[in-house]
């Protein structure tokens, strides 16, 4: 039979205390609505349907071109949500999917199962049901001495002896896609919220002697649905640890997985090691045999095989095989590392390129410029690449060795197998197998020092 979706992704969300749509706030480096989207493509729906609402403009951005979008310009309640989609579905033939945009931990094989469980049963409707230590909040689902679903009743409408019930509606279901819409239209606005409520058509279900199920998650924990920063938090531990775990399981050993974070879009080889305190977003790439140490924070790279980051940041770069960085070195985007480059203490690089085995071992600054392979930055060196207007390119080519304390002042290219004397100030082009010094003739004034009042013999 044909599935089909409608994601409820309308709301506001006043107690984010936020002015992002609620759906938009990121859990594991994507928004919960992307999440609820992947999870929703497991059961291959046909058709699926973006109900939206508060900013619309910016929810739909997140998933242009993947959904249909419909419109709720008043927010009247889930029921009055899916009558939304009316237009879209209506009179189809097949089962849909209601689910929340709020709701990131729910997986693609638990809607896969609740999916299967609502066919196998012949069931008009399936509710998608988990137990809870804690049902305060939740709607309640009330079942008769057979077991047979007979309502959902929410908090606010609930009796002393339904606050007692412990299994709990997660708002996500599986209906027959044609009866759906029909019961839609005999809802009301007769509760404590005055909204219309999709779990009204359970009842009406019900009183059609048709038949109504529940299929109970295996994991609470998916159940979360996200309505303010405390949740949110929640969600985001959730999810990492889930992510952790399944890096640990494809071989990837941490130190300490609890205090490791990483972005659902990483992607990582194994025989990685991570310590604590790492952090991995975006869509980074960790090759296999790398180490990662404590404090390192990667964003939109990739890393080759057997380098080793040592507490060090890196942004939206390439780094080749057997790269070593740090510590306490800055990789700034546009920048790229070819193979067993070394990068050391306190040295930044900024959208440019370093040949194979070229090193800048502390204390330098390397922006705006092209190195070949086998280069030596002694410790102090910059590349001046800014006038304070516009950026220039330095070019130095392969095997030239820069001393320490050096200026090479940009637009300036060193020829290959040149040397820049330490502590050289470089204005102007080096030829290839140059010596350039760029510095003051260095004067000793004999017997000087003994004029001055700090000398021994003045004491």
């Amino acid at each position: 039979m044909t599935n089909y979706a409608v994601i409820l992704a309308a709301g506001k969300g006043t107690r984010m205390k936020s002015d992002l749509p609620k759906v938009l706030h990121k859990v594991a480096g994507i928004s919960m609505l992307e999440h609820v989207f992947r999870s929703v493509s497991a059961i291959e729906p046909e058709k699926t349907v973006t109900v939206i609402g508060h900013k619309a403009e910016l929810v739909e951005q997140v998933l242009a071109d993947q959904t249909e979008f419909v419109c709720q310009t008043e927010q009247l309640g889930t029921g009055h949500a899916v009558m939304m989609a009316e237009p879209v579905l209506e009179n189809l033939t097949g089962q849909t999917l209601v689910i929340a945009g709020d709701t990131p931990l729910i997986t693609g094989e638990s809607l896969k199962n609740l999916i299967d469980f609502h066919i196998n049963h012949k069931n008009v409707a399936t509710i998608l049901t988990a137990e809870a230590d804690n049902p305060f909040g939740y709607g309640r689902i009330v079942r008769n001495q057979h077991g047979e679903v007979i309502k959902i009743v929410e908090q606010k409408d609930a009796s002393d002896f339904e606050q007692q019930i412990k299994e709990i509606n997660t708002g996500t279901y599986v209906f027959d896609n044609a009866r759906l819409f029909e019961a839609l239209k005999n809802i009301n606005t007769n509760n404590a919220q005055g909204e219309y409520y999709i779990t009204d058509v359970i009842g009406i279900f019900r009183e059609n002697g048709e038949k109504v199920g529940a299929y109970t998650l295996k994991d609470f924990d998916e159940s979360l649905g996200v309505n303010d920063r405390v949740a949110l938090a929640t969600a985001e531990s959730i999810m990492r640890r889930r992510i952790n775990q399944q890096h640990m399981i494809n071989g990837v050993s941490f130190v300490n997985p609890d205090a490791t974070y990483i972005d659902i879009n990483v992607e990582i080889a194994p025989e990685v090691q991570i310590e604590a305190n790492v952090t991995l977003k975006g869509q980074t790439k960790i090759g296999a045999e790398t180490i990662l140490t404590n404090g390192t924070y990667i964003v939109d790279s990739e890393i080759g095989q057997r380098a080793v980051i040592t507490n060090s940041m890196i942004e939206e770069s390439s780094l080749a095989d057997g790269v070593t960085v740090g510590p306490y070195a800055h990789i700034r985007p546009g920048s790229s590392l070819a193979k067993d480059v070394h990068v050391g203490n306190f040295v930044e690089v900024k959208a440019s390129s370093l040949g194979e085995n070229t090193k800048a071992g502390h204390l330098a600054y390397l922006g705006n410029a092209d190195l070949g392979a086998n280069v030596n930055i002694g410790a102090g060196t910059i590349t001046a690449n800014y006038d304070g207007q516009n950026k220039y390119k330095t070019l130095i080519g392969n095997n030239v060795f820069v001393g320490s304390n050096s200026t090479i002042v940009a637009p300036v290219e060193l020829g290959d197998n040149s040397l820049v004397g330490a502590g050289s100030t470089i204005t102007k082009s080096v030829p290839a197998d140059a010596i350039a010094l760029g510095r003051g003739r260095q004067t000793n004034m004999a017997e000087y020092a003994k004029r001055l009042p700090h000398h021994p013999q003045n004491k």
